[in-house]
């Protein structure tokens, strides 16, 4: 259960951690000389860590969450407008990459980076397994294809079915690339919140481009995963869990000169 700490040599009682809780479950009364909790309400705490954040003075901590751990933020390392704006158009789905292989020390700076990724009620439900072994990053591959010929069995197969099945026979990994050397999966119990788990690996999409790399949602593996026991086999999910995405990841093999054309937002105001 989080604990409430207060400095009362630091608090100047302006109230704003009441303000930024997102329960407003503290409260700051006349006869108290720094904020507490509100009745009965301390066990409801998300320990998302606003009031430590918030606080000017650096006056609030959490028994888990000490405001001496809590990084500074460093305001002259924020985007600008242009530089958001021109990270988010330049990004691209990479697709072909580069065969040596990413250190296990950056994929685990980039997860490192993403486990900030907000998710309901601060609930982190999210949790991770890197296939960082190329080898069997293609044994993955060959069993979700496996997975993909099970539809041109039914009476009207997908076309993109199909096309998958005939290039990979002709020798072209269409779905899954082929030159991919990771695949990190995102998984968490059955019947979780899915935004929890496509948000933080969009966090890791975003951050890739940083270190030096590409990534590419990888749909098919993903669905596999859930569908295919021979996929299940080889990831070892725990027991009462599912994925819920996957994503190529490596260094690219070409380098983006330009940003494509995309349709206007199509947008409603009320």
């Amino acid at each position: 259960m989080p604990t409430l700490l207060v400095d009362e040599s630091k608090c100047v009682r302006e109230g704003i951690c009441l303000t930024e809780c997102p329960g407003h479950f503290l409260e700051l009364l006349a006869d108290e000389p720094v904020p507490t909790w509100v009745p009965a309400t301390e066990g409801r705490c998300a320990k998302c860590g606003h009031c430590v954040a918030i606080c000017p003075e650096g006056a609030i901590s959490l028994g888990t969450m000490p405001v001496e751990a809590c990084q500074p933020i460093d305001h002259s390392l924020l985007f600008t407008p242009a530089q958001v704006e021109h990270q988010l158009r330049a990004r691209r789905s990479v697709r072909s990459y580069q065969a040596h292989p990413v250190p296990k020390e950056v994929l685990e700076r980039l997860i490192d980076i993403a486990r900030y990724a907000p998710s309901g009620g601060n609930s982190q439900p999210v949790e991770w397994l890197v296939v960082h072994d190329s080898a069997l990053v293609g044994q993955l591959a060959q069993r979700t294809l496996d997975w993909v010929r099970t539809f041109l069995d039914r009476p009207e197969p997908a076309w993109v079915h199909r096309w998958i099945v005939e290039r990979w026979e002709r020798g072209e990994d269409i779905a899954f690339r082929g030159t991919a050397p990771h695949l990190i999966f995102v998984h968490g119990a059955k019947g979780s919140f899915p935004a929890n788990y496509t948000i933080a690996l969009t966090y890791l999409e975003i951050a890739a481009p940083a270190f030096g790399l590409g990534a590419c949602w990888a749909g098919f593996m993903w669905l596999a995963a859930n569908e295919w026991p021979p996929m299940r086999e080889v990831l070892c999910l725990p027991e009462g869990h599912e994925c819920f995405g996957a994503m190529m990841m490596g260094y690219p093999m070409h380098e983006f000169q330009r940003i494509p054309l995309r349709n206007a937002a199509r947008v409603t105001w009320l």
